[in-house]
């Protein structure tokens, strides 16, 4: 089985070697002052905090050289971890989950999206305003988002696989049926898919209905962390002013980076995902409010954890634990 991202979720698929193998032969990092940080998809605005670290000068005034290398379809984060290709990368809870039911010694560091973006999304006029509404319907939800959100709809909310139909990556069968339901993300569904349609779309957060998943985490291997204690504490202090700055500043110097690395980029849909992040309290939320930007508790970890091991996701004796830690995430003071 290999770790794969595609659709801005990390899955385990089949890999050329064991993964414990490659975790085990892989080259040390570089030097705790230089860090290759891999992003979870093409720079977007929910890449805010690390842009804006970057380009406001964050973390040089912290002592760090930072890459951050952005992601695609085709590029797999955990495994370039696992690999010394990337000394951290951007995951979410199923990420280092994923990686310590099979072994794998790497932890969550941070957690900057308190709200998972996951939705479900459907067309207006349609009989639909709260998820219950949505039992019994037909929904397109992709093959890996059957291991992560739907396991969750199943066990939490009642969902079954007699409702799944299948996503083709494309707006198209959503758009041409107006009964049509499909997976989507709070941060993208009015603005893109609205466009097309007549009156906007109705987007239920699935993080509105007890979905805890973390996501735009920071995660690391085990070994990295342990040699590079000090550059992981100044990664994610610096991140998380980055992204307090996003929140509760000028997020204008992010905006411009994050454009620079990717012009295909529509600034529009920037201040409209910024705009989401803000109103719908993503950030800044939850364990956020009183342990800062990026903060997570071991009660949420345990929820998360017996939800998706009750679902049939996780063994009910695999060591969650393992898979994060909060000595870098959960600041002295509140959000300020």
């Amino acid at each position: 089985m290999k770790l794969f991202t595609t659709g801005r979720s990390t899955l385990l698929r089949r890999w050329s070697l064991p993964l414990s193998l490659i975790a085990a032969i892989a080259a040390p990092a570089h030097g705790a002052d230089k860090l290759r940080f891999g992003l979870n998809w093409y720079p977007q605005a929910e890449h805010c905090g690390w842009f804006q670290a970057q380009a406001a000068g964050l973390y040089k005034k912290a002592g760090l050289e930072v890459e951050l290398i952005g992601g695609s379809p085709d590029r797999n984060v955990p495994l370039l971890v696992a690999a010394g290709e990337l000394d951290l990368g951007m995951g979410s809870s199923f990420t280092t989950l994923n990686m310590a039911a099979r072994g794998i010694p790497a932890r969550t560091v941070a957690a900057f999206l308190q709200k998972d973006p996951q939705t479900l999304v459907a067309h207006a006029d349609q009989g639909v305003k709260t998820l219950a509404d949505l039992k019994g319907r037909p929904i397109m939800v992709a093959k890996f988002s059957q291991a992560e959100f739907w396991a969750f709809l199943k066990q939490k909310h009642g969902f079954s696989d007699s409702q799944l139909r299948p996503y083709a990556y494309s707006p198209a069968p959503f758009l041409a049926d107006a009964k049509a339901v499909q997976q989507g993300y709070i941060t993208e569904d009015a603005q893109l898919l609205g466009k097309a349609l007549p009156k906007p779309p109705v987007s239920i957060l699935l993080a509105d209905y007890g979905y805890e998943n973390y996501a735009s985490t920071i995660f690391a291997m085990d070994r990295y962390i342990a040699a590079n204690d000090k550059a992981v504490a100044a990664f994610v202090e610096a991140t998380r002013a980055g992204w307090q700055q996003c929140i509760d500043g000028d997020y204008a110097p992010a905006l411009n980076a994050v454009v620079a690395a990717d012009p295909k980029h529509d600034v529009a849909l920037f201040h409209f995902k910024m705009k989401q992040m803000k109103e719908l309290a993503m950030v800044k939320h939850g364990d956020a409010l009183q342990a800062g930007a990026g903060a997570m508790s071991d009660a949420r970890w345990k929820r998360f954890f017996d939800t998706m091991s009750a679902a049939g996701i996780y063994p009910a004796t695999l060591d969650y634990k393992a898979a994060y830690t909060l000595r870098f995430s959960n600041a002295k003071a509140a959000w300020q």
